[in-house]
């Protein structure tokens, strides 16, 4: 039986790149946007828009991932993201991979949460993983071992594609190593999706249409659009503005990525898996679907809507 209230199941922690604990220190303010994805299913792009919906003009005074900070990471040294929103003064806006069972929950709080298909999810996963610099990649093998972990290194897709489909970054997952669970996540926030401030928005439907999702992000953490400002900010966070000005949001994006941005903000696009994945990985992306969604939620992350009851 799902509990009435969202309620803190799970730490997680002691993993090379994602560290629950950090919200330990965290502290509240009513109005607090929080966008979570489990990862590569337009994290950057939410925060891009929800930047452009507080700061209309376009006049932000600080790249978006210094507004927003990834808060569960470990590449930063604890207390630097918790010390950046305690700076802030406006309204404030937090990225998360965490999902709704690793996060404390309040009502005050406005949650986003951005899904997309299960293979589009691994095509720009594997693009990020196989592209990250050496020293990224050197944190990640140091911080694994120094917590008796492995971060493994694969030769191609289908090698890393095995492994993430079957085996569980925490223990009470059973897919997504060496990150973590894209079906888990999905489902801790789609069984609360009737809550008023929890949000479910879908990759492919903010490609279909922007605008109306941006209106749907808009009303859902009470910010009216100047409708004279609109067409800026469409513009503002369309895929190729933000290909050509990634700098003004992923300031560091060279010392991530071999190819910086550009690598980042890859193709925008689903269904490049047809051509790539095999029927038998297919078959294996269905089973971890049943095995791990409901039904409901499982019809959600494939063809989107707007993740109501």
């Amino acid at each position: 039986m799902i509990a009435s209230r969202p309620r803190k199941l799970h730490e997680y922690t002691r993993h090379p790149i994602i560290e629950g604990t950090r919200w330990n220190d965290y502290r509240h303010r009513p109005g607090d946007i929080v966008i979570s994805t489990s990862y590569k299913s337009g994290t950057t792009w939410t925060q891009t828009i929800v930047a452009n919906l507080l700061y209309q003009d376009g006049n932000l005074p600080a790249p978006v991932t210094t507004l927003s900070p990834w808060l569960d990471m470990t590449m930063a040294p604890a207390g630097e993201a918790v010390a950046q929103l305690e700076a802030q003064t406006d309204r404030r806006f937090i990225k998360t991979h965490l999902p709704l069972d690793g996060l404390p929950y309040f009502e005050t709080a406005r949650y986003i949460v951005v899904g997309r298909d299960l293979r589009d999810v691994f095509m720009s996963i594997w693009n990020h993983h196989s592209k990250h610099t050496a020293k990224v990649q050197q944190g990640h093998f140091e911080r694994a071992r120094a917590l008796g972990r492995e971060f493994p290194e694969f030769d191609d897709l289908h090698a890393m594609f095995r492994v993430w489909i079957s085996q569980g970054g925490f223990a009470w997952e059973s897919s997504g190593h060496p990150y973590w669970s894209h079906l888990h996540h999905t489902q801790t926030w789609w069984d609360f999706r009737h809550l008023p401030n929890i949000l479910l928005v879908h990759f492919a439907d903010l490609l279909e249409d922007t605008e109306r999702e941006i209106r749907r992000i808009a009303a859902h953490i009470d910010v009216e659009i100047d409708e004279g400002l609109l067409p800026g900010i469409l513009g503002r966070v369309s895929f190729g503005s933000m290909k050509k000005n990634f700098a003004q949001i992923v300031p560091d994006a060279a010392e991530i990525w071999k190819g910086g941005g550009r690598t980042f903000m890859n193709k925008g696009t689903n269904g490049r898996w047809r051509s790539v994945l095999t029927e038998e990985e297919l078959e294996q992306c269905r089973t971890a679907v049943e095995r791990e969604l409901a039904p409901d939620a499982a019809e959600w992350l494939e063809y989107g809507g707007e993740g109501r009851l």
